[in-house]
């Protein structure tokens, strides 16, 4: 079993599979390495693809305390999968969760992200002062007492994700996946990193002054996402906005046959400004 280790000593799980420029992989609140697979079966012919997953969802380490998840532990941890993995830099994806993650580890860490594409960031980031936190905080205690199998079917109930109950292949995978993690886990996680998090607009000023290429995807059906995607798009220099109609949260489960080829063509871009430059 393949692991990276924190800084703060835990162990990370990860998978990882394919050869050529490096590609890592960052999942969302209700998801796991296994959210990916759509990607990596497509891009691993081409790509070397890193899927892991994030502290607190075994097979990675679980922290019994709070104190141990935050925005902060989730960038670093991006970091330490680059290094387990023997890379200077890679294109990160990341979507919701994993998203807000990648945006702080390219912030502190931009020579160390080739692209970076920020799938249905933000949300909670139009809400009411407190207001989310306290929603975490809810489903954190939710999750604990009832289990993930409980969690997922109240997380399925939200308006940005009844397009994925429409999906029905991918609607048993979430499920799945969720029935699968530790309750512990996800509440901390809940806790730490989603309640503590600020609304994607106090990160203005740095996301203005960002020089990584940058692609944001939202679905047009995820509310609480777009105006965060919008501002993201207007305040990072160069920044390329996609949205993809009648899709709710989870992009890249949801219109795989969309998605691919979009994030793909940008890292692609991506690479041969890289390979151009490099000539020049």
């Amino acid at each position: 079993m393949t692991k990276a280790r924190t800084g703060d000593g835990y162990e990370l799980y990860y998978e990882r599979r394919g050869g050529g420029p490096p590609i890592v992989l960052v999942h969302e609140l209700g998801g796991s390495h296994a959210s990916f697979h759509f990607q990596v079966d497509a891009w691993s012919p081409r790509f070397d693809c890193i899927a892991f997953n994030a502290r607190g969802y075994p097979p990675s380490d679980v922290p019994p305390e709070p104190e141990s998840y935050s925005q902060d532990f989730a960038a670093s941890d991006i970091g330490a999968m680059l290094d387990a993995a023997g890379l200077e830099d890679a294109h990160l994806i990341g979507v919701s969760m994993g998203a807000a993650a990648v945006l702080q580890f390219a912030l502190r860490h931009p020579a160390r992200a080739r692209s970076i594409a920020l799938c249905s960031i933000g949300s909670g980031s139009d809400e009411p002062p407190g207001q989310y936190a306290v929603a975490m905080q809810a489903q954190a205690d939710f999750a604990q007492s009832a289990g993930g199998k409980a969690l997922a079917e109240l997380l399925l109930e939200s308006p940005s994700r009844h397009r994925l109950k429409d999906k029905s292949p991918a609607e048993y995978q979430f499920i799945a996946q969720l029935a699968t993690v530790s309750p512990l886990g996800i509440a901390n996680t809940m806790r730490g990193v989603q309640a503590r998090r600020p609304p994607i607009y106090a990160h203005k000023e740095r996301a203005a002054a960002l020089k990584v290429a940058t692609l944001v995807v939202v679905g047009d059906e995820d509310a609480p996402c777009l105006k965060p995607s919008h501002f993201l798009h207007e305040t990072i220099p160069g920044a390329l906005l996609e949205i993809i109609r009648r899709c709710g949260h989870l992009v890249n489960i949801e219109e795989p046959q969309i998605f691919n080829p979009m994030v793909l063509g940008f890292i692609e871009a991506c690479e041969a400004k890289r390979s151009a430059e490099r000539v020049t």
